[in-house]
């Protein structure tokens, strides 16, 4: 039961790679929604993700002086959550230990890493906590597939988590089956990529695409050869934080087609551009292998392949998978995401008492609120 009846506003805030989507939920519905959409030229004039949070946040006030609420109503915000360390599931407080790590990108660039801070300066304007939810560092992976192959190197988890988990449950409920007792393959399909094994409600294996694992996307470089990444490296001389910039965000269909929209790509491949055909059509057969790859973890008993994600709208990227990929399980579309509903969700189960707040801090193995799962 919610226990702030005067009080019903969340505002949720998700930043993406090219844009910033802010809606507001009021006694349990959506009741304004607003994707705000930052062209490449705008982004490249910050030298990192964090630099951002000014700009973005000019957007999100103009967005919010346009509603209809008083200060009063408001009772939280939440905002995506971002690259931190690996932490079990649930609803996190933001706070100085979270924003020093979102700061610094200790784990890496991504544009995640805006979330907590845009939600906690939203949420001092209006004397309310700041939250996030599933950042995308929930790590679920079994034990065999953190083995990296080099000791001293173990693999970890970064996904989609917010919108992997809440797709598979609309999915299998449309089939009558449950999270908790099936196995489904999730393809999230955006400017990044992940694509999840999951078992039993967990997210049992995956690539890390932030990192360079799995299929190359509009702007990740995925699995590259390593000893040739390596020469590149030392002889370009490039910094741990250069490699990470470039392995998350200079890589993939940006730096072959100087473009990281599927809209676009698709329009110049309409137009006879056999170039943008050629590295599309690349993209598509790795994550076709990739997705073949988590049907083995799972012992090819698959009860759903799920396409989600922005990319997803894009027949040019679905069609082909679904057709090559039917002899594993149906496959079934899903554009977009669910993650605004699914933070706004995550909020009111700490609010309402449901399961208990999560206290960030930088040694993960100290997290407070739970033993996860």
């Amino acid at each position: 039961m919610n226990m702030h009846p005067k009080r019903d506003v969340v505002i949720v805030i998700n930043p993406g790679s090219t844009s910033s989507k802010i809606a507001l939920f009021k006694a349990g519905k959506m009741v304004a929604e607003r994707t705000l959409n930052h062209s490449l030229a705008e982004l490249s004039q910050f030298d990192s993700v964090i630099a951002q949070k000014d700009f973005r946040m000019q957007a999100i006030q103009e967005f919010l002086a346009d509603q209809d609420f008083s200060a009063s109503e408001v009772l939280a915000v939440a905002g995506r959550g971002g690259l931190l360390k690996p932490i079990p599931g649930g609803t996190y407080a933001v706070n100085e230990a979270m924003l020093d790590d979102l700061t610094a990108a200790k784990r890496n660039e991504h544009a995640s890493n805006l979330g907590a801070g845009l939600a906690q300066q939203v949420a001092d304007q209006y004397g309310v906590k700041a939250y996030v939810v599933d950042p995308p560092v929930v790590d679920e992976l079994q034990p065999l597939a953190r083995i990296s192959g080099l000791k001293g190197i173990e693999r970890h988890s970064a996904a989609h988590v917010l919108n992997q988990k809440a797709m598979a449950r609309q999915v299998l409920a449309t089939m009558g089956k449950t999270y908790a007792t099936s196995r489904v393959i999730v393809a999230h399909i955006g400017g990044g990529l992940s694509i999840h094994a999951h078992e039993n409600d967990r997210m049992i294996d995956g690539n890390n695409g932030i990192d360079g694992e799995g299929p190359y996307s509009p702007e990740r470089a995925g699995s590259l050869p390593l000893v040739d990444f390596v020469a590149k490296v030392l002889a370009e001389r490039l910094t741990l934080d250069q490699v990470k910039k470039l392995l998350a965000s200079q890589s993939g269909l940006r730096s072959y087609l100087n473009d990281i929209s599927i809209k676009n790509i698709v329009a110049r491949i309409a137009e006879g551009d056999e170039t943008a055909k050629f590295y599309l059509d690349g993209m598509i057969y790795q994550i076709k292998k990739q997705i073949a790859e988590m049907a083995g973890v799972l012992n090819g008993q698959v009860d759903v392949i799920i396409l989600t994600g922005g990319a997803a709208y894009a027949t040019a990227v679905t069609a082909p998978l679904q057709h090559d990929l039917a002899w594993i399980a149906p496959v079934v579309v899903r554009p977009g995401e669910m993650e605004m509903q699914a933070l706004y969700e995550g909020v009111m189960r700490v609010l309402n008492h449901e399961e208990p707040v999560r206290v960030y801090q930088s040694d993960a193995s100290t997290i407070k609120g739970g033993t996860g799962r």
